[in-house]
């Protein structure tokens, strides 16, 4: 399939209105001021940032917001500004490798970027606000370097009205107050993908998961911090829905390695109901039709938090390689559902494959193109690919392959072509299999369980 690029610079054909090559970023440091009953939203980013190539000029992605001021090494610059892209003015030739520090002020009413994956970005909920930030959403609220192999620490710094909650990326550093706003501060993270940045504002209770509940979990708790945020109605049925969250997050580090973030992992329940529920790096947001009371999303709570592994520790490199966070976050639904006593990964293998024997095959995994990346072909194809993969080695070898997959490329990213040196590491005859499974439209069918002895 073919696709067609912005620029040469372009850095993604997936994405070809997003980025550039000139440049990666190493830092960005966001100063917010929010008011959610205008949506407005004012900020001064700083970017700190290297250049891949010689230029004169900078180029970043910002959508419907307003650039009002730029300042380049804290002298100011021109810059023009138009159809989702700020073009800083150096007034010279900077050469590759030259360092710059980027000040850009600017500001406006947020809203999401309407393209191929629908609305992306920035959405007012009915009390507050969120980012839906995959897969090209990150512009809508802050200046950026729009691509997924460009990962960058963030510190998130947000003033708002003092009856509202903040949540975003990183650890809570401090929450200030002053007359009728309290200003919240958030950061150092590990290095993420701007599609993974978000703040969410919502009139929150705090609801303590995981290892501050040992008295209920006892030797069940995991170690990693982890928290709800939830409106004072939702309590019961957040409490309910996340009630074994701690040995789901226990059951992952078995399984995956350690938890990667430092800051623990908070979910966030809107008021509203949402789609589907949103990604992020040490967070996830889930709409109040997902935790229902009732356990009936507990798939969906198992498939975000292992996406702080797959997807947001280890990321991918490039879109066309998506099934490498959806096929390994839908493989985790089935562990899950074997660990917790349901049914086992087997079970919805083989019912997963009769029902994608159903449907076209037309899809090739390892590259399905803008359109279908994400279908939800990817997902459960992805999830078959690993499973046939650890019917091929057996177990051992299996979690041993995906503890070291989370260890060597931990805050790093990744594309398929690393799988296969993995897989290749642990056994080097698979490589037929993992044509099979990725690079051909056609569902093979399950290789034999691997010989226990």
């Amino acid at each position: 399939m073919a696709h067609r690029h912005r620029s040469a610079d372009a850095p993604d054909p997936y994405a070809p209105h997003r980025g550039t090559r000139a440049l990666h970023v190493n830092r960005y440091g966001l100063d917010l001021a929010y008011r959610v009953r205008t949506n407005r939203l004012d900020g001064v980013a700083t970017l700190d940032v290297v250049l891949d190539r010689d230029v004169d000029v900078v180029e970043l992605d910002l959508v419907h917001l307003k650039a009002t001021r730029v300042a380049v090494d804290g002298a100011r610059a021109g810059f023009t500004h138009g159809g989702g892209r700020l073009r800083v003015k150096l007034g010279r030739t900077a050469v590759r490798g030259t360092a710059l520090r980027l000040q850009i002020t600017y500001g406006g009413r947020p809203r999401p970027s309407i393209g191929p994956w629908g609305d992306v970005g920035w959405e007012e909920t009915t009390e507050g606000s969120l980012v839906a930030g995959q897969p090209d959403g990150g512009p809508t609220w802050f200046p950026c370097n729009d691509h997924p192999g460009d990962k960058a620490t963030f510190e998130i710094t947000m003033t708002t009205d003092a009856a509202y909650t903040v949540v975003a990326n990183g650890p809570l550093l401090e929450v200030s107050r002053r007359a009728s706003t309290r200003t919240w501060a958030f950061g150092p993270t590990a290095p993420m993908c701007t599609y993974l940045a978000t703040v969410v504002v919502g009139r929150f209770d705090e609801i303590a998961l995981g290892h501050r509940q040992v008295a209920a979990l006892r030797r069940r708790a995991a170690t990693v911090d982890q928290s709800a945020f939830a409106h004072a109605s939702q309590r019961p049925a957040v409490r309910h829905d996340l009630g074994r969250h701690g040995e789901l997050v226990r059951a992952f580090e078995r399984m995956f390695g350690p938890y990667p973030f430092a800051e623990g992992y908070r979910v966030v329940v809107t008021e509203d109901e949402l789609e589907i529920p949103l990604e992020a790096q040490g967070l996830s947001i889930f709409g109040a039709n997902h935790l229902d009371g009732d356990g009936t999303w507990d798939r969906l709570i198992a498939h975000e938090l292992a996406h702080q592994w797959f997807g947001n520790s280890v990321s991918v490199g490039r879109w066309r390689d998506i099934w490498l966070n959806e096929g390994f976050a839908c493989y985790a639904e089935w562990l899950w559902s074997e660990e917790a006593g349901g049914d086992g990964a087997e079970v919805h293998a083989r019912a997963a494959h009769a029902r994608l024997s159903d449907l076209a095959q037309d899809l090739v995994v390892a590259d399905p193109g803008p359109e279908l990346m994400f279908d939800d072909r990817i997902y459960k194809r992805g999830a078959l690919t690993l499973h046939a993969v650890r019917r091929s080695l057996g177990d051992d070898d299996f979690f041993g392959l995906l503890r070291g997959w989370t260890e060597s490329n931990r805050y790093g990213s990744v594309t398929t072509d690393d799988f296969r040196a993995a897989v290749r590491s642990r056994r080097d005859d698979l490589d037929g299999l993992l044509d099979a499974w990725l690079c051909e439209p056609d569902l093979p069918d399950l290789p034999d369980p691997a010989d226990p002895a």
